[in-house]
């Protein structure tokens, strides 16, 4: 226990508070029992002693430990968890929850034994902590960390802080929006940053390196997420590389599932199974109409990439730019509302927002008529009318 409380410790002197994700402000942390879910380096572990190191601050009474230590090759959860109790610790912050066998079960058990512990976890594998979470039910507050935004890019990488803005300040008052910014910044020289490696922080270790490195992040959640959650051999991990190399190549995807199907030679339902797992574990996003069943076995009717530098990682020729302006549309507006395809123009946002992406050439003519209609318009500082520039998109988080 001493170690721990020292490599905990250790942590926390090493973390800095420079920069904190959005969602540190978001979070109800006194809730006793909380999960982080998220992609890999997308900052759970930073945003967690983050947390530690301003509520509890050095000291015994709350503990980081990573559930990857040796120590927990001999020691149980649920014992650490008893002796910290008894030496008076109040909060317990886990990390990389999916490398311990039965960690749902163990903290179910935390949880009903020891009602004066407050747990927060996280861990790497997005998918894991999604089968797991459904042993914890009602008990838990779980949030999902999404890619950084481009308002958190800009802070991050030129130390430039802008407030969130809600969607209904955009659409109402996005000139003036705008004009907060670009007093600052030219925010379209950084726009084409943010699109090729601005979407995980570890970007600010290697830029040179940070394809290279995201490419590791697809491969350890195909190779090790995927099979710890369905019964998968190695030859459907490498036919599910191949679809995901497929789907990369064509996006914006309108699919062909029986195309799909044979080209990867895995049979139908199979494909719509991997294809809803790609989802959920943040490579792919499936949309389709409002009125569409969001069941697994349902087909989408379009499918984009979980983010904008995932194209530079996956293709082998530079993306499309339509197809990046859209990607980026996409993930940023889902953070905080629903998103669907349009049937009359890009994308249907809350059931009521429809909004065409474009350029700056971009005209009214294909939305024309339909009510609380708008153009995410590239290439743009500023926008008018129903012009809103597509970069401001990036503040919404």
């Amino acid at each position: 226990m001493d170690l721990l409380i020292e490599l905990s410790n250790k942590r926390l002197l090493n973390t800095s508070d420079l920069f904190k994700r959005y969602m540190i402000d978001e979070i109800d942390w006194s809730d006793r029992l909380i999960s982080i879910v998220g992609g890999r380096g997308a900052g759970k572990t930073t945003m967690m002693l983050q947390n530690l190191k301003a509520t509890y601050g050095l000291g015994a009474r709350a503990l980081y430990v990573s559930l990857d230590n040796i120590y927990f090759s001999k020691n149980l959860l649920s014992e650490l968890a008893d002796r910290f109790v008894k030496l008076g610790g109040v909060a317990l912050y886990i990390d990389e929850v999916h490398k311990y066998p039965n960690w749902s079960i163990e903290l179910k058990n935390v949880y009903d034994n020891y009602p004066e512990l407050k747990v927060i976890f996280s861990g790497s594998s997005m998918l894991e902590l999604y089968k797991g979470q459904g042993d914890l039910s009602r008990r838990l507050s779980s949030y999902s960390l999404p890619p950084l935004s481009f308002r958190e890019f800009i802070e991050l990488e030129h130390d430039i802080h802008f407030p969130k803005v809600t969607l209904n300040e955009l659409l109402t008052n996005h000139i003036e929006v705008a004009h907060s910014v670009t007093a600052k910044i030219k925010p379209l020289a950084f726009f084409n940053e943010y699109l090729n490696f601005g979407a995980f922080p570890f970007f600010k270790e290697s830029r040179s390196k940070y394809h290279e490195r995201m490419l590791n992040v697809v491969n350890m959640i195909l190779d090790y997420d995927l099979p710890s959650i369905t019964p998968i051999d190695y030859a459907h991990v490498l036919k599910m590389k191949m679809l995901l190399k497929i789907i990369s190549e064509l996006v914006p995807y309108t699919p062909n599932i029986s195309k799909l199907a044979s080209l990867t030679e895995i049979d139908r339902k199979t494909v719509l199974k991997y294809l809803d797992l790609l989802h959920r574990g943040g490579l792919i996003y499936m949309l389709n109409t409002p009125e569409t069943s969001d069941s697994v076995f349902t087909k989408p009717q379009k499918i984009y990439l979980g983010n904008p530098n995932l194209m530079f990682s996956l293709c082998d020729e530079n993306p499309n730019v339509g197809t990046l302006r859209e990607t980026f549309f996409c993930q940023q507006m889902s953070v905080k509302h629903k998103v669907n395809i349009s049937i009359k123009s890009d994308f249907l946002i809350d059931n009521r927002y429809t909004f065409e992406v474009g350029g700056k050439n971009k005209n009214t003519k294909q939305i024309a008529g339909i009510p609380d209609s708008y153009i995410a318009t590239d290439g743009i500082e500023y926008g008018y009318a129903n012009h809103i520039p597509l970069w401001l998109f990036g503040f919404l988080y």
